[in-house]
């Protein structure tokens, strides 16, 4: 995944997927890598994540991908073939794999406690501005 992300921002875009496609020997219409995103698509940013990218061998491994579909031809021709590779380069490929979704979930916990802060200085923004109006209600009576 990380050597056809050519923005180099963690996620496999509309045009990385065509050019990752096409690479493998697979080429996609438009609509088939719009529709090969959207199967895995899991937050709906139009973009494919590490984790979405995971999900395609998991949906694979579960016979969950249609025969012949555009995620089905993307697992089957980047899956690692430890015959090939041996133990120790598949050992690789999967901490790597791992190691970037520890940093992937790092990343999200961040994201998620900067909302949460976000939301709690806004509570506390409004129930600031329910005092004020309480104590300038007693002035204007």
């Amino acid at each position: 995944m990380y050597e056809y992300d050519v923005g180099h921002d963690g996620y496999l875009d509309l045009a990385e997927l065509k050019i990752m496609m096409e690479k493998l020997g697979a080429p996609q219409t438009h609509l088939s890598l719009k529709k090969m995103i959207s199967e895995v698509d899991e937050d709906n940013d139009g973009k494919i994540s590490f984790r979405e990218f995971l999900l395609i061998y998991r949906k694979a491994k579960a016979g969950e991908l249609a025969s012949e579909s555009g995620l089905e031809q993307l697992a089957r021709l980047t899956e690692i073939n430890v015959e090939e590779v041996g133990v120790n380069g598949a050992k690789n490929f999967f901490e790597a794999k791992i190691e970037e979704q520890l940093k992937t979930n790092k990343f999200h916990d961040e994201i998620r406690q900067e909302q949460e802060e976000k939301k709690r200085l806004e509570q506390e923004k409004i129930l600031r501005r329910a005092q004020f109006q309480q104590k300038a209600a007693i002035f204007n009576n």
